[in-house]
């Protein structure tokens, strides 16, 4: 049920956000202007070769060893890192692993918990250290989040921790740091900045506050990514992607995601696909299943895109699976390697992640997903 203007809605965001190109020397004014100068960045292998670009000042300590689909393992030498150098400031520079694994860096140290006694909302004691958000990719809007995501080896399951302790003390969105993203990457994390909007925009949770970033943060990615593609060095268009990608990290919190990400999930749990390549690939997909129960918020992302209004499934999959195509992004499950048989172990994964699937718009069962699986092979 969609709600209404009347329904409480909590928004959070970053108590700062300082967003534009060259706006990355804001992170050490910031730490000047708090007194902190023992900082911790957390980034990966590729980020950490460019902190220079920070510009950062006082004791400078780096883990370069941001994992996609960060795990257990990753996350705990981050954590003995961190509780070695006992920073006052974090800052997570890089794509959505390095920013949520920042944020839990930013809590867990020296707090005596551990991840398994924080996971679910709201269940972590405080906040131990500044934390600063540097995305440089468009895609998660983590920088924008209070959640973060950890992968259980053991389970082969994402573990979901959320708090509002984890929430950025500020923010740095500088999309000329985007300008040396590839053209594949570009175009994977712009349909997971896209999947953010449209799953929030079209959940059963959807919220007129939200609807209004969420529709518009699909018109940017409909107007911008295409461009980025062709031409990486577009700041215009990089822009217009790191703020979609923005918008879709302040629909993550109060509304959230919808069976677009549960389904997308053990494509990275359990065959390491990334992120933002698993959710284009599935997001046609859960667009169309979802167009009986939301035909015209449907309609609305179609125009958004500058696809012509459908309303049949078959059409709306035609018609978005095309435009995910054109990207250049993979849209078959076999081409990643994926063994046929691993399937139906898939669709019983995604369809137990039910603080997801209880948001989506028209009931998915554990067959459905697997037919959705099947579709995409």
């Amino acid at each position: 049920m969609t709600f209404g203007l009347s329904t409480p809605i909590d928004l959070v965001r970053p108590a700062r956000i300082v967003f534009g190109s060259g706006t990355l020397p804001a992170v050490q004014r910031w730490l000047d202007e708090q007194g902190l100068t023992r900082v911790l960045v957390v980034a990966d292998a590729f980020n950490a070769t460019r902190i220079d670009l920070l510009r950062l000042t006082g004791t400078v300590s780096v883990f370069a060893d941001v994992r996609p689909e960060p795990d257990l393992p990753n996350l705990e030498a981050l954590i003995a890192h961190a509780e070695k150098v006992q920073a006052q400031a974090v800052i997570g520079f890089g794509g959505g692993s390095a920013m949520d694994l920042a944020k839990l860096a930013a809590v867990l140290p020296g707090s005596g918990q551990t991840l398994h006694e924080v996971v679910g909302p709201e269940k972590v004691a405080a906040k131990r250290a500044a934390l600063i958000q540097v995305p440089t990719t468009a895609g998660t809007g983590s920088e924008a989040g209070t959640r973060a995501l950890v992968t259980d080896p053991a389970t082969q399951n994402k573990l979901a921790v959320q708090s509002l302790h984890m929430l950025a003390d500020i923010a740095v969105i500088d999309p000329d740091l985007t300008l040396t993203v590839p053209p594949a990457v570009t175009a994977a994390t712009g349909v997971d900045a896209l999947a953010h909007c449209v799953e929030a925009f079209t959940s059963r949770k959807s919220h007129p506050a939200i609807d209004l970033y969420a529709l518009e943060g699909a018109r940017l990615v409909g107007r911008h990514l295409a461009r980025a593609i062709e031409d990486g060095g577009d700041r215009e268009a990089r822009a217009g992607l790191a703020l979609a990608s923005l918008y879709g990290g302040f629909c993550l919190g109060p509304v959230n995601t919808t069976a677009g990400h549960a389904v997308a999930y053990p494509l990275g749990s359990r065959h390491h696909i990334a992120h933002g390549a698993a959710n284009a690939l599935i997001f046609p997909h859960v667009l169309a299943f979802n167009a009986p129960a939301v035909p015209e918020k449907t309609a609305l992302v179609l125009e958004a895109l500058g696809l012509p209004a459908a309303q049949e499934p078959a059409a709306v999959l035609a018609a978005a699976g095309g435009w995910c195509r054109a990207l250049g992004c993979e849209m078959r499950l076999s081409a990643y390697d994926v063994p046929r048989d691993d399937l139906p172990v898939m669709a019983s994964e995604a369809h137990a992640i039910r603080r997801l699937l209880d948001n989506n718009p028209r009931d998915l069962s554990r067959d459905e997903i697997l037919a959705i699986y099947q579709s995409a092979y």
